[in-house]
């Protein structure tokens, strides 16, 4: 009954762990251009997009798609790589176990 006890305990700490790093990953960003650096966009670590930045150059009213392309990718980039610093936090936490449900 002692062993199991223990095991509550270990899984109460991990999950406190959890939350704090899941609070400290909230304010840890990423950034992610596309077009060189025309189109720049940030995200935090519960992959929310914070700001997109446009420079002027590349808004070009007879190319929308263009922008709309760049735009996409940064944000897909960003999210990616959010997704990555988040695994890999995790990761330190969880020794690499995966955990159903963590990520």
């Amino acid at each position: 009954m002692g062993n199991m006890g223990n095991m509550m305990k270990q899984a109460q700490k991990l999950q406190q762990k959890m939350m704090k790093l899941q609070e400290e990953l909230a304010e840890q960003t990423v950034e992610a251009t596309a077009g060189g650096g025309m189109v720049k966009v940030v995200a935090n670590g519960k992959q929310q997009i914070l700001s997109i930045a446009i420079e002027k150059e590349v808004v070009d009213p007879d190319d929308v798609d263009m922008l709309q392309d760049l735009i996409t990718a940064a944000v897909n980039d960003a999210l990616t790589k959010s997704q990555e610093m988040v695994s890999s936090q995790m990761g330190k936490l969880t020794g690499g176990m995966n955990i159903p449900g963590l990520m």
